[in-house]
């Protein structure tokens, strides 16, 4: 008997932050932290198993499929592909490193440290769903369901401007998520007058004709959500307020977890449901990509706050994201996969790096900084390696991704890839400024005592650049798990790669 192991993979953490809530006492001392790890990391075991016995280029697997709402045509489905499996690791591995680094961050927040580790959990289990939903109105109420725990987690911990921040992020997710309501209801229309009633399955809607206007608005209601979500300009200012705000753990799940589900549904529902749409909208994303991979970029080199910077990176590096997605060859599409899985990585190193560094200091202005890496070397050490990640340092994980985006852009288009490369330069700057106004030259007074990392703070740090240099060498694992994915995608969406031009010349007598 085949055993529903995607349901199981999900509601573990789920159940796991359910036993931790329900353990006494406010804080509960340590308990309820181990608790919480025990079950993340249960939950990592069993994700690895599920990759091992992965079988790439055999389409979707570990299928789960039961019919829910008959009326609406919505089902519980689930299933992988390779995209869905490498954020569903990426989910599970920072999970339960974000819970060691943010081992002391919770104890001050409103619901003590046993309501930060349950959220977490709770986020955990919700992310997996996301990507593993099949079914467009599974995967919406498991969008929505994601707010939940991250409000909370904002809203009760970190900054002292916390409150605004949490509301900003969840008035712009709503209006993300209604307008992509729309768009659901919509597909229940087109699907209710077909021959075979309404449905919601990701793999009966790509097969229906959806009509060019009715599926353009369609599109335009999804994208719009997965926009604010990614966070892509000119709908991305809630990012920086809020990671601001957040603790470092929480920026780490936001932005390397939660955010990837706007590209994420790119790729599954955009694409592969709405193609002509997306083919009819590829001008316009792409000039909203590359500008924002250059705002990004100036804004992160103009920021005096260190959380916000970081922040405005991730808008550059989604940018880039969305460029490989959007171009639609396969070098584009596979770079912008493996860039999720590796932005995950490297920007969860800068966060928690940085955010060591901040709590150390009691504050967040670069300019509060200097010569850190005299008194603190290990911590100075371990932030160069992850900005030089977040650069896309040749040897790094985020090199491979973003050569295979750029790839794909001069492939689409040498002017759009030379736009784009403007964005790599700039990334080289903010990150070597930062690293030059805090870790090197005279030390600032305020920096003089400052105690280096402990070695829980860099057993949590270590599996991160373990990954990043691992697989900055040797990005194949990944890789052949994506592509069999990238090449039904461009099917889905009717392109494939050109064809270079040989041009025969005359045999020379």
């Amino acid at each position: 008997m085949n055993l529903p192991w995607l349901t199981i993979l999900l509601l573990l953490p789920i159940l796991g932050s359910v036993v931790v809530a329900l353990l006494p006492g406010r804080l509960g001392g340590s308990l309820p932290k181990l608790v919480a790890l025990g079950f993340s990391v249960l939950t990592l075991v069993l994700a690895i198993g599920v990759a091992v016995a992965y079988q790439p280029g055999t389409g979707l697997q570990f299928s789960e499929e039961v019919t829910w709402i008959e009326l609406f045509g919505a089902h519980y489905a689930l299933g992988l592909d390779g995209i869905g499996l490498t954020l569903v690791l990426l989910t599970v591995i920072l999970t339960p490193i974000v819970m060691l680094a943010s081992w002391e961050d919770g104890e001050a927040g409103r619901w003590g440290a046993k309501g930060l580790v349950a959220w977490m959990l709770a986020l955990e289990g919700l992310s997996v769903g996301v990507f593993a939903a099949t079914d467009v109105f599974l995967f919406y109420v498991f969008f929505e369901a994601t707010l939940i725990p991250v409000y909370f987690m904002v809203a009760g911990y970190g900054g002292p401007r916390r409150v605004q921040a949490a509301v900003k992020f969840l008035l712009y997710s709503l209006l993300g998520g209604l307008v992509m309501l729309a768009s659901v209801i919509g597909l229940y229309v087109v699907s209710a007058d077909s021959e075979g009633g309404p449905t919601y399955l990701i793999s009966e809607l790509a097969q229906l004709d959806i009509g060019t206007t009715a599926g353009r608005w369609m599109f335009v209601g999804f994208f719009i959500a997965f926009a604010i979500k990614a966070p892509m300009f000119p709908v991305h200012t809630w990012l920086p307020d809020t990671t601001e705000q957040a603790t470092p753990g929480t920026s780490v799940l936001l932005v390397s977890v939660l955010d990837k589900i706007g590209t994420f549904g790119m790729i599954r529902f955009c694409l592969e449901i709405f193609p002509e749409a997306s083919r009819w909208a590829t001008p316009v994303v792409v000039v909203l990509a590359v500008v924002s991979i250059l705002y990004g970029a100036l804004m992160a080199i103009g920021s005096q706050n260190i959380s916000r910077l970081i922040a405005y990176t991730s808008v550059s590096h989604f940018g880039f994201i969305v460029l490989g997605i959007f171009v639609m060859n396969s070098q584009g599409l596979a770079g912008a996969n493996l860039y999720m899985f590796n932005h995950g990585l490297s920007t969860a190193a800068l966060f928690l790096v940085t955010g060591y560094l901040i709590s150390r200091r009691g504050s967040a202005r670069i300019e509060d900084f200097g010569g850190v890496e005299k008194v603190a070397p290990v911590l100075a050490g371990l932030m160069l390696v992850a900005g030089l990640s977040s650069l896309a340092l040749p040897g790094l994980s985020p090199f491979v991704s973003e050569l295979l985006v750029m790839v794909g852009a001069f492939v689409y288009s040498p002017w759009v890839a030379g736009f784009a490369v403007l964005g790599i330069v700039l990334a080289a700057i903010y990150v070597l400024w930062l690293y030059q106004r805090t870790m090197t030259g005279p030390v600032h007074a305020g920096v003089a005592g400052m105690r280096d990392l402990s070695l829980r703070e860099i057993g949590a740090l270590a599996p991160l650049v373990a990954l990043i240099v691992a697989l900055g060498f040797y990005p194949q694992p990944l890789l052949d798990v994506i592509n069999p994915a990238v090449d039904h995608t461009l099917s889905q969406v009717e392109k494939s790669d050109p064809q270079p031009t040989v041009t025969e010349g005359k045999a020379s007598e």
